[in-house]
């Protein structure tokens, strides 16, 4: 987001502040960071609700003992209190809610328009100088691949390394435990090949569901009209609902069944999964396709419409295809988080025929670490040949 917010500042303000004898640092404090502002505000409030509302990783490291907000929801959901989970469940939300008006209230106000501008030259990697003033953002870049390194590579690297290694040196026997789970399991165990085949039939239910309604919000929310602001914000707010109160809801809710007319509707346990992991990617798909909407050259849609075309056939032999690959990103995206979803799944999975990969992990880290890595590559496995189909029929499609 920041990136994104610093390459759309426009470099003649830079160099007109500059001119008129700003320094760098003044120039940067008045000119540049006004712009970024929004981007650093949205990045730090979702990084704040995404942190609030983290589930799985205390769970799994803390477990009761550190214990969140969301843990004490699932553990209230597992013990059957259901009041007292909703009560708790609604203050996280109100929390997380209050913080994204603030920053929707900010956004509105410190909107810079993009329109028009010439974005700051590159840095190349490679210093010009010795000088301090070139060295010291190249330093900071290299401190933070390290730390990107430490933080997001070797934990991968570690657990693809544990998966392969035993008390005697490399090993598949974690693997072959996998398949003697499969074959040999009881009913009420977790199988393997079954937690991958729900994996992907959520992922592609709810790809089926996310994208066209985050195709139809992005298009919604680019149009200029009275309450666009309203319906940004409502779509934006699954970002800031925790898995654990979407799954209580839908529990409450759908799985338990609800008097329409008299009459007790009530849904299984697989459909409330695949609306819970629609509702947790379509704000992704959203805001992979919104910008790229925005910023076509409106003149190549009027003239369109005036040529006689309807609004959806504009929209579907002129727009999609001028921004499909942020469809398809949107698209990547819906699909890994449905994969990769743990909080809602748990909530609602009412046996272990709806298992998928996160569940199956978890279970297995609770007896034996050693498949619980193994399961962990499978899922790495299968996220990234995810992601490989989706951008080669992506690339099919554009070609076409």
């Amino acid at each position: 987001m920041t990136t994104a917010a610093w390459e759309s500042v426009d470099a003649s303000a830079v160099e007109t502040a500059r001119s008129l004898g700003a320094s760098p640092t003044r120039a940067f404090c008045d000119v540049v960071a006004p712009q970024i502002y929004p981007a650093v505000v949205l990045g730090t409030v979702l990084t704040f609700v995404f942190t609030f509302g983290t589930f799985p990783i205390v769970l799994a490291l803390g477990g009761f003992e550190l214990a969140t907000v969301e843990v004490f929801v699932y553990r209230l959901v597992r013990d059957l209190e259901y009041a007292e989970a909703a009560a708790l469940a609604l203050v996280e939300l109100g929390i997380s809610l209050a913080l994204l008006y603030a920053y929707l209230r900010y956004e509105a106000r410190h909107t810079v328009a993009a329109e028009g501008i010439r974005p700051l030259p590159r840095r190349p990697l490679r210093p010009p100088s010795l000088s301090v003033r070139e060295l010291a953002p190249r330093v900071g870049l290299a401190l933070y691949v390290v730390v990107a390194l430490a933080v997001f590579v070797a934990p991968i690297a570690s657990m693809v390394y544990a998966s392969l290694t035993g008390p005697t040196g490399p090993t598949l026997a974690h693997y072959e435990f996998l398949l003697e789970r499969q074959v040999s399991g009881a009913s009420f165990q977790v199988q393997p090949w079954d937690a991958v085949r729900n994996s992907l039939l959520f992922a592609g239910a709810a790809l089926a569901v996310a994208l066209p309604m985050g195709v139809v919000v992005a298009v919604l929310t680019t149009r200029r009209y009275r309450g666009r602001k309203v319906l940004d914000a409502v779509a934006m707010a699954p970002l800031a609902v925790s898995g654990i109160v979407v799954g209580l809801g839908l529990l409450r809710g759908l799985v338990f069944g609800v008097e329409v007319g008299g009459t007790r509707v009530a849904v299984g346990g697989a459909l409330a999964i695949v609306a819970a992991h629609a509702v947790a990617g379509y704000p992704f798909v959203v805001r992979t396709v919104a910008p790229g909407l925005a910023g076509l050259d409106r003149s190549l849609v009027e003239s369109a419409r005036a040529l006689g075309a309807s609004r959806a056939r504009v929209l579907a032999d002129i727009e999609l295809p001028l921004v499909w690959p942020a469809v398809v990103a949107g698209a990547a995206f819906a699909v890994a988080i449905s994969i990769g979803e743990f909080s809602a799944t748990v909530v609602l999975a009412s046996g272990t025929s709806q298992f998928t990969m996160p569940i199956a992990i978890e279970r297995f880290i609770g007896r034996r670490l050693g498949p619980a890595t193994a399961m962990g590559v499978v899922l790495l496995v299968v996220t990234s040949a995810s992601f490989l189909v989706i951008d080669h029929l992506g690339g099919e499609t554009d070609a076409f």
